[in-house]
């Protein structure tokens, strides 16, 4: 059905909210539904990893280590204080983290040239090339799974998980700027 039939005007007049933009009317969901989001939400986290996981297996690396990685990738030169803002750990646990990609040559740390107390993290050749194959295999099933959705899908689901997500991980994908809210208005 074309959205600008008079079939879609009946359907306005039978529920308003249908004429609506997505995000301006209230949406009751009930309990099955969200159970139902629940299970899509952990099978997929299930898969998407699971994706990864058989590459990090080879190399006794765990899913800590691919966040690391991707990170330190994403945002080169980057501090240890703000991997540990963003992956929401304890020092000790970035720490053992950290201390095998280190002791692999998959992560270099140099001092901060300003202050020398910070510690910079950089992916090194074989880091990038890890996080390059992690990042492949992933990119697969997300454009697979894009393509087969379509556009107004792939922003529907950009919106609901930054809906999801706390604040500060907001701020750092650029979902806390004016821009980013005129997107969603």
């Amino acid at each position: 059905m074309d959205r600008g039939t008079p079939e879609k005007s009946k359907l306005a007049a039978i529920d308003p909210r249908a004429a609506q933009p997505p995000g301006t009317s209230h949406l009751f969901l009930r309990e099955e539904q969200i159970r139902q989001a629940q299970d899509l939400m952990f099978f997929a986290y299930r898969d998407f990893t699971g994706a990864a996981d058989a590459i990090l297996s080879q190399d006794g690396l765990g899913r800590a280590h691919h966040r690391s990685l991707h990170f330190i990738g994403r945002n080169p030169g980057m501090t240890v204080s703000d991997l540990l803002t963003i992956l929401g750990i304890t020092k000790q646990s970035l720490a053992r983290v950290l201390t095998v990609l280190i002791e692999r040559g998959l992560v270099a740390q140099i001092a901060g040239k300003n202050d020398r107390r910070q510690r910079l993290l950089t992916l090194t050749p074989s880091g990038a090339a890890l996080e390059r194959r992690l990042f492949e295999r992933q990119r697969e099933l997300l454009a697979s799974a894009f393509r087969e959705a379509g556009g107004p899908a792939v922003e529907g689901f950009r919106r609901v998980l930054t809906g999801i997500m706390e604040p500060s991980a907001r701020a750092y994908i650029g979902e806390d700027t004016p821009e980013a809210k005129s997107r969603t208005a």
